[in-house]
């Protein structure tokens, strides 16, 4: 996270935000000979209604007390969203702090009591995507979903999982937007710190998007997948706040075709695990539908 390091979040925001918005987005000339993508820092002065010269400082961390009035203008000339309008009125509202101990990510004894109970796919994950535990409809819907595995890190690195999308475009990039929104001000978390540097590394995807500073919520919605076993599934999903941790739910429309699809699961599931009682190897996959 090395614009969070440098200290100047507030500057890095803003580059990663005009480098965003074309000329004809905002109003201008395209122009013949632009030499970086998106508006120009005077560009955005211009419209903005301030100073170049203090934009530019802005931007380069030397005025980190930009008044709400200045910060409004920012935000419509860089066509932010509600969202991303708070996370940058947050930034320059950012003050230093102590470091603060973490305290370790805990899914209570209920909860667990609750998946025992859930009939669709659901599970619990910590603040950076880590699964913490789950049902076995979850994982009957994905491998992916048992604890100890990482829903970013999937994602981005798992082929599996990306055949599992069906838009793994658009699931990357929300995905990350939210790891962004949900870090916040907590930059020197070690959690966050390891898995940011870990997808730094590995996945260009992660790091293309991580430079748009992207923010976004990640509540809930629907989505489709592909399942190898029963094929397509629409699925609505629902996120939970329990203490601190979050349950996600999966569930089809009433009657739907998805609906009917996942009762297949769940019967294929609990053969499975008959079987594996039985004596059959517990990795082997669920049988192919005809």
């Amino acid at each position: 996270m090395k614009d969070e390091e440098s200290g100047n979040r507030l500057g890095s925001y803003l580059r990663a935000r005009r480098e965003l918005v074309s000329p004809e987005q905002a109003g201008l000339p395209p122009g013949g000979n632009r030499r970086v993508p998106g508006l120009r820092r005077e560009e955005v002065a211009l419209l903005a209604g301030i100073s170049p010269d203090y934009y530019l400082r802005l931007e380069r961390g030397r005025d980190k007390n930009p008044s709400t009035q200045v910060l409004e203008s920012l935000a419509r000339v860089l066509r932010l969203d509600d969202i991303e309008r708070t996370y940058l009125l947050a930034l320059a509202a950012a003050r230093p702090r102590a470091p603060r101990r973490k305290r370790p990510e805990h899914v209570p004894a209920r909860v667990h009591e609750l998946l025992a109970q859930l009939q669709i796919p659901a599970f619990v994950e910590g603040c950076a995507f880590d699964v913490l535990a789950s049902n076995p409809m979850a994982v009957a819907l994905s491998p992916r979903l048992r604890p100890g595995h990482n829903r970013l890190r999937s994602l981005l690195l798992d082929p599996e999982e990306q055949a599992f999308q069906q838009d793994w475009t658009k699931a990357t990039a929300d995905i990350v937007a939210a790891l962004r929104t949900t870090i916040g001000d907590e930059t020197d978390n070690p959690r966050f710190v390891e898995l940011v540097g870990e997808l730094a590394l590995s996945s260009q995807r992660f790091r293309t998007l991580w430079a748009r500073h992207d923010v976004r919520s990640l509540d809930g919605g629907t989505t489709t997948v592909h399942h190898p076993v029963v094929g397509e599934l629409r699925l609505h999903r629902d996120k939970l706040p329990i203490d601190d941790v979050i349950l996600v739910v999966y569930y089809p429309d009433k009657d739907s075709d998805s609906d009917e699809k996942l009762r297949l699961l769940a019967s294929l599931s609990h053969t499975e695990s008959a079987g594996t009682a039985h004596g059959r190897p517990a990795d082997d996959p669920l049988p192919k539908t005809p």
